[in-house]
């Protein structure tokens, strides 16, 4: 298990899986790796830890360096503004799983409301008949008599 999500096979890559090392992470993201620690310690981005307390980078964090290379160059915008434009991703990103979540847990209420409907109107008598008011202001009165059962 690792600190970024569930159990998985350890052998199984994925984006996620923290494969570079800090120099390979730093050329594939065009960055130096100075900039990469710079960026750990104000918690932009934050690799995982080798045993050894080496940086490793997946490849998901290689994106989001890049991302933050260019908002930064391309978009002027400050390292703060780029935090807080990480977390406020990171949190619609978490928005949004939660209403997948939700909306499955809906649907799942809705299949067992439907499903005890049915086994309601299943125990139903059926020698009831529902009684229709076809006249409410005539003032009628209706009077049921049995029929008289023959005997052979």
């Amino acid at each position: 298990m690792n600190g970024r999500g569930g159990r998985r096979n350890p052998y199984q890559l994925t984006d996620e899986s923290p494969v570079y090392v800090i120099s390979v992470a730093a050329q594939l993201s065009g960055l130096h790796p100075q900039t990469l620690r710079q960026y750990d310690r104000l918690g932009l981005v934050s690799p995982d830890r080798a045993a050894g307390r080496g940086r490793r980078y997946s490849a998901r964090d290689i994106e989001l360096l890049r991302q933050v290379q260019e908002l930064s160059q391309d978009e002027g915008i400050n390292l703060a503004g780029i935090k807080r434009i990480i977390e406020l991703e990171n949190q619609v990103a978490a928005l949004k799983s939660r209403v997948v979540e939700l909306q499955q847990a809906v649907e799942g209420a809705a299949a067992a409301m439907q499903q005890r409907e049915a086994q309601v109107h299943a125990s139903y008598r059926r020698d009831l008949v529902p009684y229709e008011d076809v006249h409410p202001q005539s003032g009628a009165l209706v009077v049921w008599r049995p029929k008289k059962q023959r005997r052979d």
